[in-house]
């Protein structure tokens, strides 16, 4: 049997990379919808725990460094397209693992989702609202979204990697 380097043979990235690609496109194409239908800080009473609003972010997760002054756009930034590139490269290393690979490109996605909008208007547009009583969970988007779920696929494929190990 001949040894194939990571990444070459019938398996390609191809898939993953289309996938990250439907989130980046859902992710932008609902925060169009929203920028086309809400002005900042209106939103949409759903149910009693959900609503559609226009929130800006310009910090990261939870509003992390959002009154920093200004730099902490071009950091994120910097620090979304660094993560892409990596995650490129992870994938492309590693397509036939088939978890691993979604939950990267889930990732790489919503990353991309969110440096678009960093680049095009200076923060990210959140718009999914969830709250109980006077308490809300910091808006989020689709970018988030994907972010979230590649995050927990990661943590669910290296608790299987280490099960099997055993």
């Amino acid at each position: 049997m001949v040894a194939r380097k990571p990444g070459s043979g019938s398996t390609s990235s191809l898939p993953w990379l289309g996938w990250a690609l439907v989130v980046l496109v859902l992710d932008q194409i609902t925060k169009l919808l929203i920028i086309n239908t809400y002005q900042w800080g209106e939103s949409t009473a759903y149910t009693g725990f959900f609503n559609l609003v226009r929130a800006h972010n310009h910090g990261a997760a939870f509003s992390f460094l959002a009154g920093a002054g200004g730099w902490q756009r071009w950091f994120f930034t910097a620090l979304g397209v660094g993560a892409a590139v990596f995650i490129v490269w992870m994938l492309r290393s590693h397509p036939g693992q088939k978890l691993f690979a979604f939950a990267l490109s889930s990732i790489l996605g919503g990353a991309l989702g969110n440096v678009l909008d960093r680049v095009m208007y200076g923060y990210v547009i959140d718009y999914l609202d969830f709250h109980w009583a006077n308490w809300h969970f910091p808006a989020f988007n689709v970018a988030d979204c994907g972010i979230t779920l590649g995050a927990m696929a990661l943590i669910f494929d290296e608790l299987r990697r280490v099960r099997q190990q055993r």
